[in-house]
């Protein structure tokens, strides 16, 4: 066997520099990958004008089904390799590579033709109107042709990212999003090709992207790389790679049904301007969401070794201290948010209304900033572990126990109103039931010193 590079220090260096050291990356790309649909919404905003800006908010729902379903192959995987890597099991950890991108080409696929063959009766069923369907029809069209591309591409990020390459990740990330505030106003502007020209910009640096990180994988000397045999979906694989990426696929498949309910409820309270304010709402909180989730995929590799080589004090440190520094970064976008909102949604648009609208809707969508840090900690701890059944249960009781009854319940009474105020409330119940639900696992971890 050749030899490899493999990443040990993630059982025996000091937790917080790891945590520094896997985590910055990972937020530099989580922070570019959130400024990469930014770019897009700007540009579009500017450009185009309001109504295209809506248009791209009832793509919203597009966007996290195929997340959904990039997720239940990458995020799986990924946790998968960083296990085996902990277990020394390296001829696992190629096949895993291997699997990822069969996988990604399959559902890549078949979701396409899906999509593509029920596109205007899907998003008029995701909140489209004769005026804002045109533009979603434009961006989704090109999008959902380099499907494939963006699984693959995301998919194989991650495994770059566990693998021990966090700086490449975060490179592959910063690539696409250069590359993407280059060509955006090319597209858009230069050759007047409109919200078109934006889905365009997207897939051509995605294309950039990919290239580049499989290039990252011919080298022998990486601790996965290509090679014969890997590309045959292993069963076992497969299946550890979908239980633990169930959580983040259910995740991201309920926030598909509610950002529905959410546009509908929107439309008839508040009309097109009110989604597109959403849209705008929506990729600001994004970009300190991301930083959070950076945080976490930084944390996966360290808990996941870990937890492999059975180390499990250091698992437990690793978790503490990211609940403490998300805590400070949402804190913090809690300040920004509440005190400047029309400063941060002028990016986006001069038009007053709208302006307007997603100014107030920032202010209480980020009520709750603080305590959902811990919440999302809590949860990628599970999924990082390998323990699925309790991320899926905190995914779904905050989108499905908590936050769908609000928005059936109060936007009759509240209007618009009642669609921000939803958010806030079911963000608290489910950080209550996150602390919950660890509490129990820390006592039941104490009295068998298993888990």
């Amino acid at each position: 066997m050749n030899k490899v590079a493999v990443p040990t220090e993630l059982g025996t260096e000091n937790v917080s520099k790891l945590l520094r050291q896997y985590a910055l990356p990972a937020i530099i790309a989580m922070t570019a990958s959130s400024l990469y649909n930014m770019v897009d919404a700007i540009f579009i905003g500017q450009g185009v004008g309001p109504l295209a800006i809506s248009g791209l908010a009832v793509t919203f729902p597009f966007m996290n089904l195929a997340t959904a379903f990039g997720t239940l192959v990458g995020v799986g995987a990924s946790t998968l390799l960083s296990m085996l890597l902990g277990q020394r099991n390296y001829d696992i950890a190629k096949k895993v590579l291997g699997n990822v991108i069969v996988l990604n080409f399959v559902i890549g696929i078949l979701f396409t033709i899906v999509s593509l063959i029920f596109l205007d009766p899907i998003l008029y069923f995701f909140g489209a109107s004769e005026d804002t369907i045109p533009y979603a029809r434009e961006y989704m069209e090109i999008i959902l042709l380099a499907n494939v591309i963006t699984h693959i591409y995301f998919g194989l990020n991650s495994l770059v990212r566990s693998s021990g390459h966090p700086k490449k990740a975060m490179a592959a990330t910063i690539i696409t999003v250069i590359l993407n505030a280059i060509l955006d106003p090319i597209f858009i502007f230069t050759l007047d090709m409109g919200i078109k020209g934006a889905a365009i910009a997207t897939v051509l640096a995605q294309i950039c992207s990919l290239l580049w990180i499989i290039l990252f994988f011919t080298n022998k000397r990486a601790v996965v790389h290509f090679e014969k045999g890997i590309f045959v979906l292993d069963p076992r694989i497969v299946k550890e790679s979908f239980a633990i990426g169930l959580a983040p696929f259910l995740m991201n498949f309920v926030s598909c049904f509610i950002v529905i309910v959410i546009n509908k409820s929107l439309k008839i309270y508040g009309g097109d301007l009110s989604i597109g304010a959403y849209g705008i709402v929506n990729r600001i909180v994004f970009v300190f969401i991301m930083v959070v989730m950076g945080l976490t995929q930084g944390m996966q590799p360290i808990v996941g070794y870990n937890y492999g080589s059975r180390q499990i004090d250091r698992v437990f440190e690793a978790l503490k201290k990211t609940i403490f520094y998300a805590t400070l970064v949402l804190t913090l976008g809690f300040v920004v948010c509440m005190f400047f909102p029309r400063t941060v949604v002028s990016i986006f648009t001069t038009d007053e209304q709208l302006l307007q609208k997603s100014a107030e809707g920032l202010k209480y969508i980020v009520l709750m900033f603080p305590l959902v840090a811990s919440s999302m900690v809590i949860g990628n701890f599970f999924q990082s572990i390998g323990k699925p059944k309790r991320s899926i249960f905190m995914s779904l009781s905050r989108q499905l126990i908590f936050l769908l009854p609000c928005l059936w319940i109060l936007p009759p009474i509240f209007g618009t109103l009642g669609v921000w105020y939803s958010f806030a409330v079911s963000d608290f119940l489910a950080t209550v039931v996150a602390y919950i639900i660890l509490y129990l696992f820390l006592k039941k971890y104490k009295q068998t010193n298993e888990i």
